[in-house]
């Protein structure tokens, strides 16, 4: 039973945030969001919600005017997660975890996050039309997408779905609905690999640990074909944008 537990909590165990991010990129996107005291802040998709919880630190926490956030997600364990981190900061009284589909979520915010959770809306234009209700007038949107950077495989198209465009593609989309772009970064490679990593590294070392366990062999197939995957189909193909929109 409690290799059992180790597995389930190893998946994202080693990750920071569930998306190609350094802390140097994450704080240069929370200052382009330009969280003030006295937001709401809203993470469509959050997970366990890291960078929702440092949004709203960033906004101040103290005196009358505190800044305040809720997360939305479908997956329990992650939220669970996040209400422990926040626990763990003070944050508690500020950021609130919640279960349900991002989708359906319609209290607007003065900021909005939505990174990598376009798929929950049914894609990147129906993200961007649907988000631009949950955004206060005057707000601004962190939304993070995936993008082409150079043309791709028919494998890794198989993969991410034909709807994946170019950067120029995706401002485009942006520009089309009434968005306006304040800031535009991209993950460079070293987030990309880092990313990667991470996300294998909590269960190739419960692997270490554990290799007899009956699981071992269908969990290690499983990493061994992410990571080749990663070197040989979309490594390099793969982008992901880090857009401030506001309207």
């Amino acid at each position: 039973m409690q290799s059992i537990d180790h597995l389930a909590t190893s998946r994202y165990a080693r990750m920071r945030w569930n998306t190609p991010l350094s802390e140097e990129h994450a704080s240069l996107l929370l200052q382009r969001l330009d969280v003030r005291p006295g937001s709401r802040v809203l993470d469509l998709g959050c997970g366990w919600g890291e960078l929702l919880l440092r949004a709203v630190a960033v906004g101040g926490v103290a005196g009358p005017v505190a800044t305040r956030g809720v997360g939305v997600d479908t997956d329990d364990a992650a939220l669970a997660r996040g209400r422990r981190l926040a626990a763990g900061r003070s944050l508690n009284r500020h950021v609130a975890f919640v279960m349900g589909e991002a989708a359906a979520w319609q209290e607007p915010a003065d900021r909005v996050l939505c990174i990598g959770s376009a798929h929950a809306f049914g894609g990147t234009g129906a993200a961007l039309d649907a988000l631009a209700a949950v955004v206060r007038p005057g707000g601004r949107l962190l939304f993070g997408e995936a993008y082409w950077d150079r043309p791709p495989s028919g494998e890794a198209e198989q993969i991410f779905g034909a709807e994946v465009t170019d950067l120029p593609g995706l401002v485009e989309a942006a520009r089309e609905r009434g968005w306006r772009v304040l800031h535009l970064s991209t993950a460079d490679q070293r987030e990309w690999d880092d990313f990667e990593s991470t996300w294998l590294a909590g269960r190739q070392e419960w692997l270490l640990t554990y290799p007899e366990d009956p699981r071992a062999a269908e969990v290690r197939a499983e990493l061994d074909d992410r990571l080749r995957q990663y070197l040989t189909v979309y490594r390099g193909m793969l982008g992901l944008a880090y857009l401030v929109l506001g309207r």
